[in-house]
């Protein structure tokens, strides 16, 4: 993996903190970034400095997909997952719910014990394709790093000036408990403006919308690789602990990593 983007539309397999054994399929351009969000800690660097690129056709995808399955059964390799990742936001491709029933029949027949995972920022759980497909896979991994507005604007920089982080929450009430929320913790500043969403009051407004999302489950993590913006400070492990213990003691089943 190269340190700012993906350099192929099927990575690995490697070793995720998240998820084990995961093999990645990227969606979005190999020359480029397709994101609604414009994240301080992407891996994939800022949208500014990787516009455009070719979205690939699906088919092509899928066939490159079915090539590894296939190659990677016939030596009898361990796989995990197959997980729904890339520069930017993978459904955003316009053939994205035709490319997860696909997906889900190459699994059925090459893994049928493996998930099938897809990390997304949520900002498209409104369009009923996307919705639908979402509903399919094993793994709906949503991103929501904060309980405000605010400070959604400050560390993932949503693309849409719209953005509204109730509309979002809605959205995720409608999959009834069958979707991942996943969160960064981080503190910082961007352009003189210091952000932190450990302190107390961030950390009560989003686990109050944890309780009104009511997720299987809740991944937490800090920073792990280089991030576009230096300023950056990363969360303990131990510190994350602490954050999200209420949570814990009242039943939610949360992962640090």
């Amino acid at each position: 993996m190269e340190p700012d983007i993906y350099k192929t539309h099927i990575l690995g397999p490697i070793r995720s903190r998240r998820l084990g054994i995961s093999l990645g399929v990227n969606l979005l351009p190999i020359d480029g970034k397709a994101c609604t969000f414009d994240c301080l800690y992407c891996e994939c660097g800022y949208n500014a400095d990787h516009r455009g690129g070719h979205i690939a056709d699906a088919s092509e995808v899928m066939g490159m997909l079915e090539a590894k399955l296939s190659a990677m059964s016939a030596n009898c390799e361990k796989l995990d997952v197959i997980t729904f990742a890339g520069n930017g936001e993978p459904t955003l491709h316009p053939q994205f719910a035709e490319v997860i029933d696909k997906t889900l029949k190459l699994r059925d027949r090459y893994y049928p014990a493996v998930k099938v995972s897809v990390l997304s920022n949520a900002t498209r759980i409104g369009d009923p394709d996307v919705f639908a497909a979402l509903q399919k896979v094993d793994n709906n991994i949503l991103k929501m790093d904060g309980g405000f507005d605010s400070t959604v604007r400050l560390i993932n920089n949503p693309v849409e000036s719209s953005y509204s982080i109730r509309q979002v929450v809605d959205g995720m009430k409608k999959f009834k408990g069958k979707l991942i929320v996943q969160t960064m913790f981080v503190r910082g500043e961007h352009d003189g403006k210091a952000f932190d969403n450990t302190l107390p009051e961030e950390v009560a407004a989003w686990s109050d919308l944890i309780r009104e999302i009511s997720p299987r489950q809740v991944m937490v993590y800090s920073l792990d690789r280089p991030t576009p913006e230096k300023k950056l400070v990363r969360v303990s492990k131990d510190e994350m602990t602490r954050l999200v213990k209420p949570l814990v003691d009242e039943g939610f089943n949360i992962t640090i990593v």
